[in-house]
């Protein structure tokens, strides 16, 4: 049974930085791309970060230069360290990855529950 589980929210004032972690574990045969996507009150849910098995990493606009993903192969775990924080940035920030569950599998996305991001003076 595969979980992802995110950490590190909070609550930060307009310039600071936070870093977030998503843990997956479970049964994995390969675990392909990962990412974070985030969702602000009435708003469809965003591509913020996503980085390939290989450490390749693309970003959205609106967080380049701010944000940086990163991720562990031995402990099947993605990052994202968030610095000079924006009010725009509040969100719920959802962890997701491209996994393989068996040999015989197609790859399935999976998404974590999420932690809230707010940055407020």
């Amino acid at each position: 049974q595969v979980q992802l589980v995110e950490s590190g929210g909070g609550l930060v004032q307009p310039g600071g930085s936070l870093r977030l972690s998503c843990a997956v574990s479970g049964s994995i045969f390969r675990l392909n791309d990962m990412g974070w996507y985030r969702q602000a009150p009435a708003k469809q849910r965003e591509l913020v970060a996503t980085i390939t098995s290989r450490a390749w990493a693309t970003y959205a606009d609106s967080v380049q230069g701010r944000f940086t993903i990163s991720r562990d192969n031995v402990k099947n775990t993605v990052y994202l360290q968030m610095n000079s924080l924006r009010p725009e940035d509040t969100a719920v920030y959802y962890c997701n990855a491209d996994i393989v569950r068996t040999w015989a599998s197609q790859s399935y996305g999976y998404w974590g529950q999420g932690t809230q991001v707010t940055v407020s003076s």
